[in-house]
């Protein structure tokens, strides 16, 4: 059977914007707090705890959309730890990063073991918000144009941020945090509040992506169910030199390939599951073999700010 076929098209399509929506979501929130200067190894530990935090939300009231906010709680509970502890107490963004992720996917699996178990429940299939006449264009149409509205919500994300970066006196304070903290604090502007923002943003947008990851994409929480998708949000956002719509195309770049196991089951090709499972970190192994020379990254990144230090 060909593979060139609307129904491994279609699927493939669809498959991107499923698996690379928690990880553009995730992009965006770490390219946010790289803006800032905080590198937030801690994404992973933000995302998975989204993610059972909006599934056991959304579990309990039937409501996705409350699942939503959940999953954002979550991870903006993870990310004011890491500000307390590597903004605000200046330690090692990386280690408390680690630190974090590591105690985020233990708690998780403990909570999940001791609730679900023994049961695994699922929630229901989210409704789709179909946009007149595009959602009937072959191929791209059911998957671009009938999803749920959260789909939709994350790429008008793209835009807001990109104005929001280029436009705004926030946008100019998060740079000015990331490359030059202490002309930043000269002008009035206090850096710790400015990169705290920063990191509860991520926190919020790692944490939906998680939830989203659950509630959508798998319709169930599984321990470790991010399996990496934090870190590769750590590489879109590295290599995007500070725009959102990079973040974007990587994104569906990595979704594709997550994504290509169920494609080709479609087609009908019989590959070995591991193989098809390796090509999202070959993928980002060769796009950092190819661009990682040229990301651009903020003078002051990974550095604690301590006022009036030289």
């Amino acid at each position: 059977m060909g593979l060139l076929t609307e129904a491994f098209l279609t699927s493939l399509v669809l498959g991107a914007i499923t698996a690379g929506l928690p990880l553009l979501l995730a992009g965006l929130g770490e390219q946010m707090s790289e803006k800032a200067g905080v590198l937030n190894v801690g994404i992973e530990g933000m995302m998975l705890t989204g993610a059972y935090c909006g599934f056991l939300v959304a579990y309990d009231s039937g409501s996705i959309w409350l699942g939503f906010l959940g999953g954002i709680a979550g991870g903006m509970l993870v990310a004011a730890l890491m500000a307390l502890f590597c903004v605000r107490l200046g330690l090692s963004q990386i280690v408390i990063g680690i630190a974090l992720t590591l105690g985020a996917e233990g708690i998780t699996a403990l909570l999940h073991h001791v609730q679900f178990s023994q049961t695994y429940p699922r929630l229901p299939a989210a409704e789709t918000l179909p946009i007149p006449l595009l959602s009937k264009i072959p191929v791209i149409g059911p998957a671009l144009f009938d999803r749920p509205a959260i789909v939709y919500l994350a790429l008008a994300a793209v835009a807001v941020l990109s104005v929001l970066y280029r436009s705004t006196h926030l946008g100019v304070a998060l740079q000015a945090a990331g490359d030059k903290p202490a002309a930043l604090d000269s002008a009035g502007v206090d850096v710790a509040r400015t990169r705290t923002v920063a990191v509860l943003t991520t926190g919020a947008l790692a944490g939906l992506g998680g939830a989203f990851m659950a509630e959508i994409g798998a319709g169930i929480f599984i321990p470790f169910m991010t399996n990496g998708a934090g870190f590769i949000g750590i590489v879109l956002a590295m290599l995007a030199r500070g725009r959102p719509l990079w973040v974007l195309g990587g994104a569906l770049l990595f979704g594709a390939c997550l994504s290509m196991t169920t494609a080709l089951q479609v087609a009908g090709v019989d590959i070995p599951t591991d193989v098809i499972q390796m090509l999202p970190f070959a993928a980002v192994t060769l796009v950092l073999v190819l661009f990682g020379r040229r990301a651009s990254l903020p003078a002051a990144l990974g550095v604690p700010y301590v006022r009036g230090a030289r």
